[in-house]
């Protein structure tokens, strides 16, 4: 049984497709071990607590640099006996010895084709302007493993999603969840339940 430690921020709505997908058997010998957020009013806590999952707030604000910040991270981790750590919405940038710690086993979902429109300053919505700025036809959503670079860890999977005429940076923040980010990421975690993601000479291969 795969165990999962949910890193969260807002509202959680990649951790309620998470808790869907197991709930459906779409993912199977996995279970949520922690729901960690990084603010105390992170929604995607009382979706934890609707569900039944441990949940807790680690916030940055209350410790004196960001060493004894991850320190207290890694420790509600790995007392939940987390396995597979999932970034989900989670807008804090962890450090390169934080991410070596737990190596091959963090993988983040950004809401673009990465390398475009990720890195510095390209999270939430702002993604999804960049992208009507620039008048691209095709966007969508990534999940990659995590390494000391900032979207730059290796790709697992993508997922394309039109972009239309129409679209709002709400819309289409809306489209790539619903189209991409919500079927990518149970995907990647229960192939990843199941040994089918081989990491090697910095690329990810997901079996079928």
């Amino acid at each position: 049984m795969l165990r999962l430690g949910v890193l969260v921020s807002g509202g959680g709505t990649n951790l309620q497709a998470i808790i869907d997908r197991i709930g459906s058997g779409d993912i199977t010998d996995t279970e949520i071990a922690v729901v960690i957020a990084s603010r105390e009013d992170a929604y995607a806590l009382k979706r934890a607590e609707e569900n039944g999952i441990r949940c807790l707030s680690v916030v940055p604000g209350r410790f004196t640099d960001k060493s004894s910040y991850e320190e207290a991270l890694a420790g509600a981790l790995d007392e939940a006996g987390a396995e597979l750590i999932v970034l989900a919405g989670f807008m804090i940038v962890l450090s390169g010895g934080f991410v070596k710690k737990y190596e091959g086993r963090i993988i983040n979902i950004h809401p673009s084709l990465i390398p475009s429109f990720c890195g510095n300053g390209c999270y939430g919505l702002k993604v999804h302007e960049k992208v009507l700025d620039r008048g691209v036809k095709i966007t969508g959503a990534t999940v990659h493993f995590v390494d000391s670079g900032t979207d730059t860890g290796p790709i697992i999977m993508q997922k394309a999603v039109k972009v239309l005429k129409e679209d709002t940076p709400e819309s289409l923040q809306r489209r790539v969840m619903e189209e991409a980010e919500w079927e990518i990421l149970p995907a990647v975690i229960n192939a990843f339940a199941h040994n089918r993601i081989i990491l090697e000479d910095n690329r990810a291969y997901m079996e079928e």
